[in-house]
């Protein structure tokens, strides 16, 4: 006989934005289950791999009310200040430049570096822990969804019936495809490379976004570790071909090449722990729900890192969809219902657009040489600094704020 077990809502897909979600309608009394393919030990202790999620003070707020934010085992480094400049590899920055302070903004901070080890563990505890949470992983599925309900069937395990069904499974997402979503997508033939540094001088909060010809050149500070008082994360966009022979360089040889393009405000610099490479695409779902269903995080959109803005963007959808399911569960509503659904559509679809269409344009913008396309990058640089309303509305962009 066939378990049977009864919630709200079932989250596919335990990620980042999957997991945050779940851990969010718990708290906010929604009996909720999670499956995901992969098993998700509560207690594991990975080494630094040298990975890090830039977390926008808006992402912060859903972090804390999901109950993870205070469950981060490792401190996350806020960031206090963004330097924006334009240049060329080995040469000097253009003397325009753009420089933000939060408190220019009256915030703490724009955002913070969150090591992934850390929020991983966070969401591994708290879904094993959290009441009102049945987590079910690793595990295969097959959804059925109708008019009336939807039915996860596990296999080896129960028959989950739930009024709603979340895809959070990523770019990839087999709910959106076996639900006929199209999406359309860019390739920029680019590749991002992601790795850690320790550095001999301290980075005092403060971000850079170098843009070069090839693409952006970005380092995030981190909260320090035992491996290295002074830490950084480094997004280094590159050309696909130029990213693979920087890729197969040695450790030494690949850091000279990233020194070159990071400047020497930092002093000496050495890699810590792996090199991480990633194809840069966009895409975007052309509607984010269905029958009993609704995609968010990777699987309705992403877009290009020279914003920083991708996991953001999902902790917005996860942060949007939580309030609404919160307020139907607490009202007796359907919380599949088509109305209900299209609210969140129209909530999040829209904001998500605009940032896939904001940063494909920076991309084409900062990421050539042609010189007309440079002088209007620093005519537009210059302008900012003289605009304080257009220098804000990029201040609150950055703390995910719009």
């Amino acid at each position: 006989m066939t378990d049977k077990l009864a919630v709200a809502v079932c989250v596919v897909g335990a990620g980042p934005v999957g997991g945050a979600l779940a851990c969010r309608l718990a708290a906010g009394g929604v009996p909720v289950a999670v499956v995901d393919q992969a098993a998700l030990p509560p207690m594991e202790h990975p080494d630094f791999d040298g990975r890090a999620y830039a977390v926008a003070a808006g992402s912060k707020l859903m972090l804390q009310a999901a109950g993870l934010w205070d469950a981060l085992p490792y401190p996350a480094g806020p960031i206090h200040d963004i330097r924006v400049s334009d240049g060329k590899v080995g040469r000097p920055a253009s003397p325009l430049h753009l420089h933000f302070g939060a408190w220019e903004a009256g915030a703490e901070a724009f955002g913070w570096m969150v090591e992934a080890r850390s929020l991983r563990m966070a969401l591994n505890d708290k879904l094993h822990s959290a009441p009102g949470v049945s987590l079910f992983a690793p595990a295969k599925i097959d959804v059925t969804r109708t008019a009336e309900g939807a039915v996860v069937r596990v296999a080896g395990g129960p028959e989950i019936a739930c009024q709603l069904v979340v895809a959070a499974e990523g770019r990839r997402s087999p709910l959106r495809e076996a639900a006929g979503i199209a999406v359309t997508r860019l390739d920029y033939k680019q590749t991002g490379m992601v790795f850690a540094i320790g550095h001999e001088h301290p980075h005092n909060g403060t971000a850079l976004e170098h843009f070069l010809p090839a693409g952006p050149f970005a380092q995030l500070p981190m909260a320090g570790t035992e491996q290295a008082e002074n830490l950084s994360a480094i997004v280094w966009t590159e050309r696909t071909a130029t990213a693979e022979r920087l890729l197969a360089l040695p450790p030494e040889a690949f850091i000279r090449e990233a020194a070159r393009r990071l400047g020497g405000h930092l002093g000496e610099i050495r890699l810590l722990g792996k090199r991480w490479s990633y194809p840069l695409t966009a895409m975007h779902a052309h509607r984010y729900v269905d029958t009993r269903l609704v995609l968010a995080g990777d699987a309705a959109h992403g877009v290009h890192p020279i914003a920083g803005q991708g996991l953001n963007l999902g902790f917005a959808d996860a942060a949007a969809l939580a309030s609404l399911l919160i307020a139907a569960h607490d009202a007796g509503e359907d919380l599949g219902a088509p109305a209900l659904l299209r609210r969140y559509q129209s909530a999040r679809r829209p904001a998500n657009l605009a940032m896939l269409a904001a940063t494909d344009a920076l991309d084409r913008l900062f990421s050539t040489d042609n010189p007309a396309l440079r002088l209007a990058r620093d005519l537009g640089i210059a302008a900012v600094h003289r605009l304080p309303p257009l220098k804000r509305a990029f201040m609150k962009a950055a703390m995910g704020g719009g």
